[in-house]
């Protein structure tokens, strides 16, 4: 199944716009029924991790926090998320590795895969920012290719791609409204010196 789209954010420039999509936290915040999305390692446990649910975001976050917890190249992570399928609610394990984090481009690439209710399934992921031409803001390009195998995959696309347009679809909305947010209450300096330390 193949998903792609793009939005604009007329004020928001690339470099504001980045700094939040470079965020694990953010990104957990504006994806509905994720639980976390944290660093893994070879002894890491679904079943054992407890989230830090109080973690602050820009603006009021601490610049450091951000660029220390922001997405690394080469790095695994492990995502967990329940959502709705028809009459299912499987609970996603999933590890998402970063291929690509181009911060000249603002082009970020990921691939993954994982477990639900007897399902299973993989992906591979990407995003880029482009600035607008007539103005300050940004355009946001993505893409999803999923292959999904076992119970999941037999409730079929017209099941499926509704509910992930709709997490899709909420998604940009609130991430949208966090960009707006840093944009306007977080100083450039700020962000600069956080894409400084990524």
């Amino acid at each position: 199944m193949e998903f792609d789209g793009e939005f604009e954010l007329e004020e928001v420039p690339p470099e504001k716009a980045w700094i939040v999509l470079s965020d694990p936290v953010a990104v957990r915040n504006s994806l509905k029924g994720c639980t976390y999305i944290t660093p893994m390692d070879d002894d890491f446990s679904f079943d054992d991790y407890e989230a830090d649910e109080d973690l602050e975001t820009l603006p009021e976050a601490d610049a450091e926090d951000v660029a220390e917890r922001a997405f690394v190249e080469g790095k695994e992570y492990a995502a967990l998320m329940q959502v709705g399928v028809g009459s299912v609610k499987p609970r996603f394990e999933t590890s998402v590795m970063i291929q690509e984090r181009d911060e000249e481009d603002f082009t970020m690439t990921a691939t993954g895969s994982g477990t639900a209710s007897g399902s299973s399934f993989s992906m591979n992921s990407g995003m880029q920012i482009y600035p607008l031409e007539d103005g300050e803001g940004s355009r946001i390009e993505w893409w999803t290719e999923a292959d999904i195998s076992g119970r999941i995959a037999q409730l079929g696309s017209r099941v499926i791609e509704p509910v992930a347009n709709k997490i899709v679809g909420n998604f940009f909305s609130d991430i949208e409204q966090q960009m707006t947010d840093v944009d306007e209450e977080t100083d450039s300096g700020i962000t600069d010196r956080i894409r400084g330390m990524l």
